[in-house]
């Protein structure tokens, strides 16, 4: 194949490729109705895997809790995400935290993707989108869908940090380094 066919190839797939670009999430800020750390956590009420529905008066007063949302079950990230943070839950429980996965799912298929990946703690469904638009994190389309962004709450119920450049595979282990760093207490 010559230069000019390979060109031409290339410039063939262009339109394709400018279709996938939707996929690519575009950097979350307090411009787009992202909180921000010190911001009180916006109520919620969401079904886990578990069959318990968990909401923000569960927590304040009690213990802090991280909700780590993702896209989409059964996607690749989606599931490098939720394997680092049963790989490294035992680094996660040894504080005094309540910990979770998110997304807009239903119910039924997140409990059928916790069962794929065995996980041993609950995942959170927002069918309808409504926690991820308070938290400004739900993205434009047809199907409710939320950004991959983590939130640690204190006891307050007060955002302590934000990560919107989530790391899937070691995420579990820098939520733990996190959660040193911001002096949650240990668990007992």
């Amino acid at each position: 194949m010559n230069c000019l066919q390979m060109v031409k190839r290339i410039a063939g797939c262009l339109p394709f490729l400018a279709g996938l670009l939707w996929f690519v999430p575009a950097p979350l800020s307090a411009a787009d109705g992202l909180p921000k750390v010190g911001d009180k956590c916006p109520d919620f009420e969401m079904e886990g895997t578990d069959g318990t529905k968990y909401k923000l008066s569960d927590f304040v007063g009690k213990k802090a809790f991280i909700i780590a949302w993702y896209p989409r079950a059964f996607t690749p990230g989606c599931t490098k995400e939720c394997q680092s943070f049963k790989d490294h839950g035992e680094a996660l429980r040894k504080y005094s935290v309540a910990y979770f996965t998110a997304s807009c799912d239903s119910v039924a298929k997140n409990k059928e993707f916790a069962k794929s990946l065995g996980l041993d703690y609950p995942i959170l469904s927002d069918p309808e989108g409504k926690v991820a638009k308070a938290l400004g994190i739900a993205r434009e389309g047809g199907v409710p869908t939320a950004s991959r962004v983590t939130f640690i709450v204190g006891k307050d119920g007060k955002i302590l940090a934000i990560d919107d450049a989530v790391k899937t595979t070691s995420h579990g282990q820098d939520l733990a380094a996190k959660l040193e760093s911001l002096g949650i207490e240990k668990a007992k």
